[in-house]
């Protein structure tokens, strides 16, 4: 793969690996790069802009620092934008959560990852749509978004992925809504669920292996449906995704999908890739395929 020659940075200011952002331009100068562009934000929801000035600037690589959230908006930039989807993105893994960077085998090691921009493989992989938004991990709505909401800020900051354990626990006794789910048309799911999953990749939040068959790359959306209403049934659901397969627990169903329609009964909060969005009773999600490229590891360097 040749040396990209023009080169933008989008960096979200608060996050950290390795030295720093200080390292990371040292680290990418050092490739003899003959253009560097440079944005760095306070938050993620101000990175689309700065990725589309990337897009009309037009990059040969596109260089996300942060946790999913920045990868997120980032991606769903470069999936709408015309010219978009040709630019490789690689992930330098700053966040408290690194979701995507994990299940596609990109380390938290800063000079790794530099080293993957430059000489891993750009693949193809496919993103989720719910609400005209792209997600390239999960989306959630229930006991899931409710969970993030409540994690996001200062309890995150200070916790990290505990976060999400504390929180957890404080909604698992929480009336489950009735949900109505259509997969690809047809009727799959009417009942009472406490949780309903949409994913891209198999671990999820929590570093919870839920979907066992699911791949980025194979043109399907995994969905998942949690009926667990209090600590020890959800307690045994997450022991079984532990020790076998996420569907073999009585209060798990799962199967997969291209577009899942879901009807609530009451309004709750979804989560896009860990950041939290507004309350809903009904959307859709479906699957973008071979939407964006990512650099990751060549297959004869992982393990």
């Amino acid at each position: 793969m040749r040396t990209p020659r023009t080169i933008a940075v989008v960096a979200h200011q608060r996050k950290t690996l390795g030295g720093g952002l200080d390292e990371l331009r040292r680290l990418l100068t050092g490739r003899g790069v003959e253009k560097l562009i440079w944005h760095e934000v306070p938050k993620s929801r101000k990175a689309p802009k700065k990725v589309r000035k990337a897009v009309e600037a037009g990059v040969d690589l596109l260089v996300v620092w942060g946790g999913d959230g920045m990868v997120q908006r980032t991606l769903d930039v470069l999936a709408r934008e015309k010219g978009g989807s040709k630019i490789p993105v690689a992930i330098m893994p700053a966040g408290t959560g690194n979701l995507l960077a994990g299940n596609l085998g990109i380390p938290t090691d800063l000079e790794k990852a530099v080293d993957i921009a430059f000489t891993g493989e750009q693949r193809r992989y496919d993103l989720g749509r719910l609400g005209g938004e792209h997600f390239a991990v999960m989306a959630g709505v229930g006991f899931d978004g409710a969970m993030i909401k409540d994690a996001d800020g200062a309890l995150k900051d200070r916790l990290g992925k505990l976060a999400y354990v504390w929180t957890g626990i404080r909604h698992v006794n929480g009336d489950a809504p009735r949900a109505r789910i259509k997969v690809d048309g047809t009727d799959w799911f009417d009942d009472e669920a406490s949780c309903v999953l949409i994913g891209n990749v198999g671990t999820i939040t929590g570093g919870i292996h839920a979907f066992d068959d699911a791949a980025p790359d194979d043109g399907w959306l995994d969905v998942g449906v949690a009926t667990a209403q209090n600590a020890l049934q959800w307690a045994r659901a997450l022991g079984t995704m532990a020790v076998t397969r996420s569907d073999h627990s009585p209060f798990v169903r799962t199967t997969r999908a291209r577009r899942i329609d879901v009807t609530l009964e009451s309004k709750l909060e979804y989560e896009l890739d860990g950041g939290a969005r507004a309350k809903t009773k009904k959307f859709t999600a479906e699957v973008v395929p071979s939407a964006v490229k990512i650099c990751v590891p060549r297959k004869s360097d992982e393990e």
